[in-house]
């Protein structure tokens, strides 16, 4: 077993030169991951709860272009609902094999830092889909750390994933992901 690291005397000891936020003993920061967490104490954190970026190609300077346009490309954009405008959503079922795979090395390199330094039997909560968390999954236990389970939010979607890329009007009626009930 590992020793335990020294105690940090506030949760702002472990902001370093990073934009945070205090709330009650919860630190909240505004920092590369990757940096921040190879310079966390080994042995530092309880639990790590984040919705990362999946960027791969969404964040692409075409891509944003695109969707600032409503042309979507990798973006899907939802219909109004209620008189609300949706924000787009990026559409995963889009990812080919070596875009799926750079997720992946994402994945593995962020489990390697994080298991640096979280505690012992700590926790992470990472937000994904019913459509990635299997690559996402298996990438953090390939990095280090253990699959123990996982906490669902059971939801009721209009429908299922997006229709099949550039064939939404060929085949209107056909979902490439079924309707989903719950979002890991």
């Amino acid at each position: 077993m590992k020793p335990q690291s020294k105690k940090t005397e506030s949760p702002t000891d472990l902001a370093f030169d990073s934009t945070h936020q205090v709330i009650g003993r919860s630190l909240i920061l505004h920092a590369d991951c990757f940096e921040w967490l190879s310079r966390v104490p080994e042995n530092t954190l309880h639990a790590i709860v984040t919705d990362p970026p999946y960027g791969v190609k969404e964040y692409d300077f075409d891509q944003i272009e695109r969707r600032a346009n409503g042309n979507g490309g990798v973006w899907r954009i939802p219909p109004s609902f209620d008189g609300h405008t949706r924000q787009p959503l990026p559409r995963f079922t889009a990812l080919n094999r070596k875009e799926r795979k750079q997720i992946q090395t994402f994945f593995v390199e962020w489990a390697r830092v994080a298991a640096h330094a979280l505690r012992p039997g700590g926790h992470v909560f990472i937000a994904t889909n019913t459509f990635l968390s299997q690559l996402v999954f298996s990438a953090l236990v390939e990095g280090g750390l253990e699959f123990r389970g996982q906490i669902v939010r059971l939801v009721r979607t209009f429908r299922g994933g997006d229709r099949p890329k550039n064939a939404e009007n060929e085949f209107p009626d056909v979902s490439s992901l079924p309707r989903a009930g719950y979002e890991p």
